[in-house]
């Protein structure tokens, strides 16, 4: 299998070993070459670095999150989240017990995640809506945050009631968003994007 690290045509391309479908164990075999590697049900994601504005508002909400969480809550920004056997997912930034952080070494498990946040660039748009809401549900994970970068950005919040989540609550750029799980905090989705003072 043959992928390229980019949308644009490259002359740098990277095998990977194995075939469809894929573990997790597969994937611990794969090159660094700088791509995102994910699997749903064995079939592989992919998704190139992310952007430098990608990157900013993750370290804006990081910031965010670390000034209101309690002692107890770890924000963390791009670990790998392992579902099951053929499922393993990297979330943009995710709430735990600080207490998993000292005992996991590679991989979370969907009981240490609170909160998964993904941010929807165009290349993840139907991963982020869709696929990754529905897998992080199914996994039990108590809160999904997706944010929409082109906006404004807003906020898109889903809490889990039984095996789904709920109508997203959606927050817009220039409304302070007060939320409490999985601990309270505020903030207005239009400073995940607006320059350091």
């Amino acid at each position: 299998m043959t992928v390229t690290a980019t949308k644009e045509p490259a002359t740098r391309r990277t095998v990977l070993q194995g075939a469809p479908p894929f573990t997790v164990d597969d994937l611990l075999t794969f090159p660094d070459d700088g791509n995102r590697y994910e699997l749903f049900d064995g079939s592989l994601l992919v998704s190139p670095p992310p952007t430098p504005m990608h990157q900013y508002a993750i370290l804006r909400l990081v910031r965010i999150l670390e000034d209101a969480a309690p002692p107890e809550l770890e924000p963390l920004p791009t670990v790998n989240l392992r579902v099951g056997p053929c499922d393993f997912f990297i979330p943009d930034l995710v709430v735990v017990p600080a207490e998993t952080t000292e005992r996991t070494e590679l991989m979370f498990t969907p009981d240490d995640i609170l909160l998964a946040v993904e941010m929807v660039s165009p290349s993840t748009q139907a991963r982020d809506r869709h696929l990754k809401r529905a897998a992080y549900a199914a996994a039990g994970i108590p809160a999904y945050w997706r944010i929409e970068l082109s906006e404004g950005p807003s906020l898109h919040v889903h809490e889990l009631a039984g095996e789904e989540y709920k109508p997203a609550e959606r927050h817009e750029a220039g409304e302070v968003a007060t939320l409490f799980a999985p601990f309270e905090v505020e903030f207005d989705p239009a400073v995940l994007l607006r320059p350091r003072s």
